[in-house]
């Protein structure tokens, strides 16, 4: 979200596992049936081959703030020692307030700007903790919202200016890197014109490969009702399984701005997109982008028009290269068992590891998450004890419990062992437990369970000794 003539404004582990890909015709047909005037929807259910990794649908008492383990508020006019009026100009202050952030009782998200007495602007922006969204190795990874903008057009709407967009993970405590960390503007609207405009910024500013500050932006306008008139569904997919390398942005569905990575340079995309990203959703008051349209806010513009937002949701598709397979027969439960070779999985996902060894590990995992491993061969001599190889990049105060449960998920664990942060979430080490004596052979689950909600654990591998 940059306007013409500034900086902008300003990984845990992706939530589910991967699997085949599907065609992206597919996904937009999904996309689109959910483009439907009702003031309230359940989040699509994934087509096949899509996984979902992220989602909230906003559901709580009205007048309650967002779940802060999943967003945090960005508060003030600018991020800590970052660039004034959040780089763009805009004139509001945002705050943590629920009369400017708040749940609707009815499965939305309200961000309302407003105006005090004395002609100061207030409204809300916030973004998800995680800043980890981005596609497998040879995969694609599709983040979409269902919106209404704010339902005020003409004069009254001078100055407005909603969006749904992304920041590259490297941004968050620097504030300097613009753009070259790369930003995904998936839905921007100005001065309640009906038109959505998408954008991705990178390379360097003023100008470079990208463009700066404008970006390579493309637009289009919401067809059926307006944009501020109804809900749409407006979504971006970033694919890693073509070549080049795509981001495609969509309107209920329909493609209508794409970005290739041989558009610029490679080190530009690489500094781009080489990591995770992390989701924003915002009203802003003034600044360069209504700038460009006509300015405001002024006397004439009308406060209390809330941008209102259905559901945000992540999928993730896609990936496969070099995930090991499920062995053909009973494995050896005093050799290392690859992570990645389950036979089943809740919430899991897979990705490259930095691990000596290379390969993949599993990822994502968190409270309720599990994987099964089948036909694991303890023999007649028992094992008393487990180790797993892991890695955590929690925040302070999460943790959680890696358990071991044989041949049942609702069979009490033989054993388990605590994890906190490790140092980040490729900071590996070898974790033992005692477990109670186990022989014969027997299908494991690893189970993970925590007091928080958030992904606490990546792990590598786990075998079993004596």
């Amino acid at each position: 979200m940059s306007d013409t003539s500034g900086i902008p404004h300003r990984r845990r582990r992706l939530r589910r596992a991967l699997v085949a890909a599907l065609g992206t015709l597919g996904l937009a047909a999904a996309a689109a049936t959910v483009a439907s005037p009702a003031a309230n929807a359940s989040a699509p259910t994934p087509p096949s081959g899509w996984t979902q990794v992220f989602l909230d649908d906003f559901n709580g008492p009205a007048g309650s703030g967002v779940n802060t383990s999943t967003w945090q508020y960005d508060t003030g006019t600018s991020y800590p020692g970052g660039a004034a009026n959040w780089g763009t100009g805009e004139v509001e202050t945002m705050t943590s307030s629920t009369s400017n952030v708040s749940l609707d009782g009815n499965g939305n998200l309200l961000i309302t700007p407003r105006r005090d007495a004395s002609g100061h602007w207030t409204s809300g922006r916030i973004e998800t903790t995680r800043t980890d969204f981005q596609p497998p190795a040879g995969g694609k990874l599709r983040v979409q919202a269902r919106i209404q903008l704010p339902n005020v057009t003409g004069a009254a709407a001078k100055g407005y200016w909603p969006a749904f967009w992304m920041l590259g993970a490297p941004f968050r405590g620097n504030y300097q890197n613009w753009p070259a960390v790369g930003e995904l503007d998936i839905m921007e609207n100005v001065q309640g014109l009906n038109t959505d405009w998408a954008t991705m910024h990178c390379g360097t500013n003023p100008g470079g490969p990208c463009n700066e500050t404008s970006g390579i932006g493309g637009s289009t306008s919401c067809a059926g009702t307006t944009c501020q008139a109804g809900f749409h569904t407006y979504s971006m997919e970033w694919d890693r399984s073509t070549s080049p390398e795509e981001i495609r942005f969509y309107l209920d569905g329909v493609n209508f701005h794409t970005v290739r990575a041989n558009q610029v340079d490679a080190t530009t995309w690489s500094n781009a997109t080489n990591h995770g990203y992390f989701i924003i959703l915002n009203v802003a008051m003034g600044g360069g982008f209504p700038g460009a349209f006509g300015g405001g806010p002024d006397g004439g513009t009308e406060p209390g028009h809330p941008m209102v937002v259905d559901y945000v949701q992540v999928l993730s598709s896609g990936g496969g290269g070099g995930t090991t397979p499920p062995p053909s027969g009973n494995r050896d439960a005093y050799s290392a068992i690859q992570a990645e070779s389950y036979d089943s999985q809740s919430g899991v996902m897979t990705e490259s590891t930095t691990d000596t060894g290379g390969g993949q590990n599993i990822g994502a995992l968190a409270n309720g998450d599990w994987a099964l491993y089948k036909g694991v061969n303890f023999g007649s001599t028992a094992a008393t004890q487990f180790y797993a190889r892991v890695a955590s990049g929690a925040a302070s105060g999460v943790s959680g419990l890696v358990e071991v449960r044989l041949d049942s998920r609702s069979n009490a664990p033989v054993g388990s062992f605590a994890v906190a942060n490790t140092g980040g979430w490729q900071s590996w080490r070898t974790v033992p437990a005692n477990i109670g004596s186990v022989t014969g052979t027997h299908d494991v689950y690893l189970t993970f369970t925590s007091g928080q909600p958030a992904d606490f654990v990546n792990v590598n591998w786990f075998d079993f000794g004596h």
